[in-house]
């Protein structure tokens, strides 16, 4: 990928505490990451309901759905998911930075890509990273794709988990449970860590 020379960041009169002060809220980045059918997409669908629920301003970005659009021209190549992951961290920037809560749902499945997200935050408290984690056994009974099937088969190659590694958070704020915890129950804990530590709130 090219780099763009000449240009320089535009600051404007009106700060990222002004439209926090509006929402009432403050802009973070929540990052689900894990195995496929670990339960992302699921967890991330019923945050994003909760905190509309409450009138927060949230906006969930999934992996599949930004692939049919703004990444659309990547593959699974670790360079180019390592672009994916890098675009997608500067477009969660972007909400955080308009006071709305970021819920992203993507494997992101290589350590260093999710630290140069966080690396990128304006803040620590900026990211809050959430491990779903599962057995790779339960996230093949699940395949609500038959991802792992064809995986398995030879049909599908640098497939997370099968013939690709991902390398787990080691210290991630939050850690779900997928194998044992409902995924209402895993919405309802991320969205208590968001209210003790006041992102619910400007």
């Amino acid at each position: 990928m090219g780099q763009s020379t000449n240009v320089t960041w535009h600051a404007g009169s009106i700060g990222r505490k002004d439209r926090e002060q509006l929402l009432g809220q403050k802009g973070v980045i929540v990052w689900l990451t894990g195995l496929s059918a670990s339960g992302k997409s699921t967890v991330a669908c019923l945050l994003e309901e909760a905190l509309l629920e409450r009138g927060r301003h949230a906006y969930r970005l999934d992996g599949d759905n930004i692939r049919m659009g703004l990444n659309r021209n990547l593959g699974f190549s670790a360079e180019d998911r390592a672009e994916n992951i890098r675009r997608i961290g500067e477009v969660a920037k972007l909400f955080a930075d308009a006071g709305a809560i970021a819920i992203t749902a993507f494997i992101s499945p290589y350590q260093k890509d999710r630290d140069s997200v966080r690396a990128s935050v304006a803040s620590p408290e900026d990211f809050v990273e959430v491990f779903v984690k599962v057995s790779l056994e339960t996230a093949e009974q699940r395949d609500p794709k038959g991802l792992y099937k064809k995986a398995r088969a030879g049909l599908i190659k640098g497939f997370t988990g099968i013939d690709d590694p991902y390398e787990a958070p080691p210290s991630a704020e939050i850690v779900i449970e997928s194998d044992s915890t409902a995924p209402e129950a895993a919405a309802k804990q991320i969205l208590d860590y968001l209210e003790e530590r006041g992102y619910l709130t400007a």
